[in-house]
C-alpha cells in the first residue's frame, strides 16, 4: 500500500537546514560526552544513571514503576534493568514489588542514592552551566527552551506528561 509520502519526492534538507542539523548533531553529541565524562570522573556513574536518580528523586516517595521509569528516561526496559541492577549493587536504589500489580516492580531511590545525587548535583550543574548556559545570552536561553519544548512536544507519545518541560 502506497502512502502519499511514497508518491512524492523526498523533501531534502536545504543547505541551511543541513548546516543546522549537523550543528545540532555535533553539539548534542559533544554535550552528552562532556556530561558523561564529568559524571564518570566525579561520581563513577554514566549520565544515564544520573538521569534515573533525578527522575526517582522527583517521583512521589522517590519511587516509580520500572516501565514508567524506562519510558520517562527514553531507554529500553532491558537497559533500565541493567542500570537498576548496577545501582542496586551500589545501594543507590532498590526494587520493590508493585502493590497494585503483582507483575510490576518499582524502583526506589534509597537514602544513600539520594545522598549521592545531592553530592553529585553541584558538579553536574556546574558542568551543564559551563557547557551550555554560560555560552548563551538570556534571550537565547529562552529561545532554546522554546525550541526544545516544541521538538519534545511533537515527538512525545500522545497523552504522555512531561512536567519538567513546563
Amino acid at each position: 500500500m502506497k502512502t502519499p509520502a511514497d508518491a512524492e519526492e523526498p523533501r531534502w534538507l536545504t543547505d541551511e537546514e543541513q548546516r543546522t542539523w549537523q550543528a545540532y548533531i555535533q553539539a548534542s553529541m559533544l554535550l552528552e560526552d562532556h556530561l558523561d565524562r564529568q559524571l564518570q570522573r566525579d561520581a563513577g556513574m554514566p549520565h544515564v544513571y544520573y538521569g534515573l536518580l533525578v527522575k526517582l528523586s522527583w517521583a512521589p516517595h522517590r519511587r516509580m514503576r520500572m516501565t514508567e521509569l524506562a519510558e520517562a528516561a527514553k531507554i529500553t526496559r532491558s537497559r533500565l534493568s541493567h542500570a537498576i541492577a548496577r545501582m542496586e549493587k551500589d545501594g543507590w536504589v532498590r526494587r520493590e514489588d508493585c502493590t497494585s500489580d503483582k507483575r510490576g516492580q518499582n524502583a526506589v531511590l534509597t537514602d544513600k542514592g539520594f545522598k549521592v545525587l545531592q553530592e553529585t548535583a553541584p558538579g553536574h550543574v556546574a558542568a551543564v552551566r559551563m557547557a551550555l548556559f554560560d555560552r548563551l545570552a538570556p534571550e537565547q536561553i529562552a529561545q532554546f527552551a522554546d525550541v526544545c519544548r516544541i521538538i519534545a512536544d511533537g515527538l512525545q507519545p500522545e497523552g504522555a506528561d512531561l512536567p519538567w518541560l513546563r
